[in-house]
């Protein structure tokens, strides 16, 4: 089938032929006649590089309205921004931040990005915008199985329907075992397939030797300044430099980059942390793999860009290793940083990427090979095998249509483990997708923002509104009855909603703390939180802004900080010392590490405001500058939270406003 063949205007099948777009995949072709130019639900359950985001063109180009593509991270959600606006005249929208307001500036607009949060943030502050859409795409859909997101996509994506019972879905994702269920859920047709442009084989390497899951097998030497390779039926012989003991799983993983390399290709390579990243970067960057990629200059004017973006200890470490053709790449990045390495990977202009699973979760850097040395993570009490699903994200990123001849994904093991992983993840199925909405936090805020919103008045409201949820087909009636109830109970015992009249005829209103907390866009255990504490600090002689940032650091919606083994003793001392400036006593903690994290956060924000720079602060207290950016962030949000919660309460605390303007 051929794009001209599709009820698109003309200067749309212009703008494909001219980036090479003039026949569909398959895949494409199942959508299209799935009736995705039609205005029918479609779920599409495609591999990577597949054509899914053809397939949300195609859906949002015909439409006939205003369309919203729906994307779970920011990074992907200006990636995908950039690729609507290159269309011609077709005026396009992105919305990330912000959650406190209802996004008006967005109407009228042919195409918006969004996150999942800042549509729900938007549907509670009363944008009207959503009302109009045509169409909705939902990118990595997959993630409905997500602790955080999964249930602000859920229930945006049920309200949206609720609201507006024509409107098309269009839900995309690569990886996800039980596709058939999503689209019963969202009165879909399913489109799933396993075509891919580039053929993509899977293996494990022992000892230098992989096995695909193809048949073929595959030699890397391991130990050499530069690793070689013998493919089936190949002649040459090298030289076994291989320790008695075998290579360590590092050793490999450098010669299977290496081998990539030689012959033309890039790497991605997963490890289990962002300080097993930096390591493995630094040991890749000693083989000078710009120079074997002949492309030293362009590596070297990556890593001088990078170095002028900030002068932190992890900026310059990042500088080295691009300057040798690798970078690394976690969350602890800034977003600058990230973008950098994203977009010289993309221009070929460094060779590989070591990095935590995080950048498997949809940002587009295909690669030649997939290596994924750690299949385990630490999960706070032991070390566990990594999802399924989060290890075939990872290897659907290998090959890259047009450039590769085939992709590679290979897993490092051990001849002990080497059966485990190909049952696992070689020949293993993705876990099935499982809402999180009934996780009672969760269930708790959106009961919340149902009742806040004005959408529900009664218990039975509620089901209403729930009833369009993926969690409601999962759990049927009686069970989502039940929990709601709980819900419910618990929003009153924390004076978030109210129940007015008898026993019977009851209504449930959201108190004027309920409201507030539900349009800020915070938990409700955060706007209980701040109340609380600001309650305290208005009672204490000398409330500071250490007292303020203690308050919104010591809720669910401020990031952990990770306090390490050499750090307890210290903050134990600074929190003791300040103790007449912290809203919470020494004692009072049920969780007391867990509160000794929110102190190192507040004490960072303290010194923040104070002067210290993103440099000191980062070699201070071991923190990456993508995570201060983080903090600093969330802070200003949470700050403003404060801030209408003071004023809801009637309380009067100046420290909270001097904090938000220094922040």
């Amino acid at each position: 089938m051929r794009v001209r063949s599709l009820p698109l205007p003309e200067r749309f099948v212009d703008h494909f032929a001219g980036r090479g777009i003039r026949e569909l995949y398959p895949p494409q072709v199942a959508a299209v006649e799935a009736g995705v130019c039609d205005g029918a639900n479609v779920v599409a359950a495609v591999p990577t590089a597949s054509g899914k985001t053809f397939i949300a063109q195609s859906a949002l180009l015909t439409a006939g309205g205003p369309g919203l593509y729906v994307c779970p991270l920011r990074a992907l959600a200006r990636e995908k921004y950039e690729t609507f606006a290159a269309l011609p005249g077709v005026d396009v929208a992105i919305s990330t931040g912000d959650f406190d307001a209802t996004g008006e500036d967005l109407a009228g607009h042919d195409v918006v990005v969004a996150t999942s949060e800042k549509v729900d943030s938007a549907i509670r502050n009363g944008a009207e915008w959503v009302d109009d859409l045509a169409c909705v795409v939902v990118d990595e859909v997959h993630l409905l199985g997500a602790e955080r997101r999964g249930p602000t996509l859920e229930v945006t994506l049920a309200t949206l329907r609720r609201r507006n019972p024509a409107i098309q879905v269009v839900a995309l994702s690569a990886t996800v075992a039980n596709p058939e269920e999503i689209a019963d859920w969202l009165d879909a047709t399913l489109v799933e397939s396993e075509w891919r442009p580039v053929d993509l084989r899977t293996g494990v390497c022992v000892d230098g030797e992989i096995r695909f899951d193809d048949g073929t097998e595959r030699h890397v030497e391991v130990g050499g300044s530069a690793a070689e390779s013998v493919a089936d039926g190949g002649d040459g012989v090298v030289e076994d430099t291989t320790p008695e003991d075998g290579p360590d799983a590092t050793d490999l993983t450098a010669a299977l980059v290496a081998d990539a390399v030689a012959e033309g290709g890039q790497c991605l390579a997963f490890v289990r942390s962002r300080a097993e990243a930096a390591t493995l970067a630094e040991r890749l960057a000693e083989d000078d793999l710009a120079e074997r990629m002949g492309i030293g200059p362009d590596a070297a004017a990556v890593g001088d860009d990078v170095a002028d973006i900030d002068g932190t200890v992890t900026g310059r470490e990042l500088a080295a290793c691009l300057r040798a053709g690798v970078a690394f790449h976690h969350a602890g990045l800034r977003a600058d940083h990230r973008a950098a390495v994203e977009a010289a990977f993309r221009d070929r202009e460094i060779a590989c990427i070591c990095a935590t699973p995080t950048l498997a979760a949809g940002v587009n850097v295909p690669a030649r090979r997939v290596v994924v040395r750690d299949q385990k993570r630490y999960t706070g009490s032991s070390m566990e095998w990594l999802p399924t699903l989060e290890v075939h994200q990872m290897c659907g990123r290998a090959g890259r249509p047009g450039l590769d001849p085939h992709g590679e994904a290979v897993l490092v093991g051990e001849a002990s483990t080497r059966e485990e992983l190909v049952e696992r993840y070689v020949e293993g199925d993705p876990e099935a997708v499982e809402s999180k909405l009934a996780d009672p936090a969760s269930l708790r805020t959106h009961v919340l923002s149902a009742i806040a919103t004005g959408f529900a008045e009664t218990e039975a409201e509620i089901l209403d509104v729930f009833d369009g949820t993926f969690y409601a087909r999962e759990t049927g009636a009686g069970g989502l009855a039940d929990a709601v109830a709980v819900a419910v109970d618990d929003l009153v015992d924390a004076g978030m909603v109210r129940r007015r009249g008898d026993a019977e005829t009851y209504r449930i209103d959201a108190t004027p703390v309920g409201e507030t907390t539900s349009k800020q866009y915070v938990r409700p255990e955060t706007g209980a939180r701040i109340v609380k504490g600001l309650r305290t600090a208005a009672g204490m002689e000398h409330a500071t802004t250490l007292t303020v940032f203690e308050t919104i650091c010591d809720t669910p919606d401020m990031q952990d900080t990770y306090l390490g083994n050499r750090e307890r003793a210290e903050m134990y001392r600074f929190a003791r010392a300040n103790a007449a400036r912290l809203t919470t006593g020494m004692n009072e903690p049920e969780d007391f590490e867990g509160w000794l994290e929110s102190v190192k956060t507040a004490r960072i924000l303290e010194e923040w405001i104070r002067g210290a720079t993103v440099e000191e602060l980062v070699e201070a207290y071991r923190i990456g500058p993508g995570d201060l950016d983080s903090r600093v962030e969330r802070a200003e949000w949470l700050l403003s939270a404060a801030e209408a919660l003071a004023d809801t309460v009637g309380i009067s605390v100046a420290a909270v406003t001097r904090a938000r303007s220094r922040v």
